[in-house]
């Protein structure tokens, strides 16, 4: 049976991420994918923002690795030519009594080392989006929009340049554990058993599932995969913003947002609804939930501009009326198998983060 070193399933940004962090240490990597190209899930049925790091609990994995990755993506889009731009965003206040939120996102944003925050009155807001109504706005000049396929492909490009290998049509069908690594059960066209001294479970919405194939005494360590699917609608014309628009967050979300892709066209979304497991279809009749939320704050939408977009499914590891989880990095010190990593609840803002969280994990098993 082939020995390799470090085997990163999932093909998404973040398991590119993870290749290219390994290659670039001079680890053997292979990326095993069940899809036939890279970023076919979670990475491609998102918002492409770049987050500044908000929202998230100070301390907190997704704190630290978004305000990390945040720096680290600006740097590799501007030295590789990826398509980028910190166009910032308003987080609005749509009437007065939401003010105190607005404070205590700031907080939060300052304790996670986001210093260039600026409040908004009604006028100030006013001035730079003459199409806003609302009572008062943070400015986050941080934020920004990638195209996320030119980085996966950037990511992918510097991997195999560095000497990753990748297995393209290749479900994972389980493993277990033995005296020298991981011996995983890879299916598809050939199938075969692979050995990796490192295994880094990077595969987004079937993490947990993969998580329970994968054997060992990991069950009990293991958390609930939870599915909230968030459909998108576009903005048919042009829209009167500069800017991305977003809402005081809402329970699983962080509201009905407007963003703007780099061509200047705007989408809303995404709403949350709770499944049972993934699916992508959209239902039109949603988009009057999104018209009521988005006249809060942009009155002037006309009926009939709403057209129905994508879904994308987060997937979570916190359910329905529980609070917000972390990111979870769990190695061999939480599960108990050797040469084991899973990436569990990577979730928004995982895009922005992809990169620290290569890095993270790289040091994690650096000399090991």
């Amino acid at each position: 049976m082939e020995t390799i070193d470090c085997a990163v399933i999932g093909a998404g940004v973040v398991g590119l991420a993870c290749a290219r962090a390994f290659a670039g240490a001079g680890r053997e990597v292979v990326v095993i994918e069940r899809e036939s190209t890279f970023g076919t899930g979670v990475s491609s049925r998102n918002s492409e923002v770049i987050h500044a790091g908000l929202y998230y609990a100070p301390g907190s994995l997704r704190a630290r690795l978004c305000v990390e990755g945040r720096e680290m993506l600006y740097a590799f889009c501007q030295e590789r030519a990826i398509p980028y731009a910190r166009c910032g965003k308003l987080v609005v206040a749509a009437r007065a009594e939401q003010v105190e939120a607005l404070r205590q996102i700031r907080a939060r944003a300052e304790a996670n080392g986001v210093g260039d925050l600026r409040e908004l009155d009604r006028a100030a807001v006013a001035a730079l989006e003459p199409a806003l109504d609302v009572y008062a706005a943070l400015l986050s000049p941080s934020t920004g929009i990638v195209d996320s396929h030119a980085l996966m492909l950037a990511l992918l490009g510097d991997a195999e340049r560095d000497g990753a290998m990748f297995a393209f049509g290749s479900p994972v069908l389980g493993g277990y554990s033995d005296s020298e690594g991981m011996v995983l059960q890879v299916g598809g066209e050939h199938e075969t058993d692979l050995r990796a001294r490192w295994v880094i479970n990077a595969s987004g919405l079937d993490a947990v599932a993969l998580g329970h194939r994968l054997g060992g005494p990991t069950a009990e360590s293991l958390p609930q995969a939870w599915f909230a699917r968030g459909m998108y609608f576009a903005l048919s014309g042009k829209a009167p913003f500069s800017r991305l628009i977003y809402p005081i967050p809402e329970p699983g979300g962080l509201g009905v947002h407007l963003t703007l892709d780099l061509g200047g066209q705007a989408k809303f979304g995404p709403d949350v609804e709770w499944i049972d497991a993934p699916a992508y279809d959209v239902d039109p009749t949603r988009a009057q939930r999104f018209y009521a939320a988005i006249r809060n704050w942009w009155p002037a939408l006309e009926d009939g501009r709403l057209v129905p977009g994508y879904a994308g499914v987060r997937p979570k590891i916190a359910g329905p009326g529980m609070p917000d989880a972390d990111f979870r990095i769990d190695g061999p010190d939480r599960h108990g198998v050797p040469g084991l990593i899973h990436l569990f609840g990577i979730e928004s803002p995982g895009l922005t983060a992809a990169m620290a969280i290569g890095r993270h994990v790289v040091r994690g098993i650096a000399g090991r």
